[in-house]
């Protein structure tokens, strides 16, 4: 993977289409495909649609350092904090957050006066 010092910043909307453009612009900050850090995008992005709502503005931040990538996604509901449930077979969705847990190296919430930041870290891949 070609990891750039330069921080991704996104503004986004959280709707659906704006997934894969997320996942995408990713792909071309790195310089290549990296499932797990596409993943956990994915899945904190989705978090927000399905939990904060449809429409909600967040940032996402994609930064390296210290061998280390960490995604950031910032809303501004500072209540909706994600949790780990465990999910019946039947149900289609709630495994966001322990994908998101297997994957990463950590992961966590920082709250602010105006709204929350989820974040994970994720080892290099070489």
């Amino acid at each position: 993977m070609h990891l750039t010092a330069r921080p991704l910043l996104l503004e986004l909307t959280a709707v659906p289409k704006a997934v894969p453009e997320a996942r995408w612009a990713v792909r071309e900050h790195l310089g290549c495909r990296c499932p797990d850090v596409e993943l956990c995008v994915t899945e904190l992005l989705t978090n927000v649609i399905g939990h904060v709502g449809e429409g909600t503005a967040v940032s996402l931040r994609l930064t390296h350092t210290d061998g280390c990538t960490r995604v950031e996604v910032t809303d501004r509901q500072p209540y909706a904090w994600p949790v780990m449930r465990r999910a019946a077979d039947s149900e289609e969705d709630g495994r966001g957050v322990f994908l998101l847990d297997a994957v990463a190296r950590r992961w966590g919430v920082d709250d602010s006066p105006g709204g929350k930041t989820v974040w994970c870290e994720l080892p290099e891949r070489s």
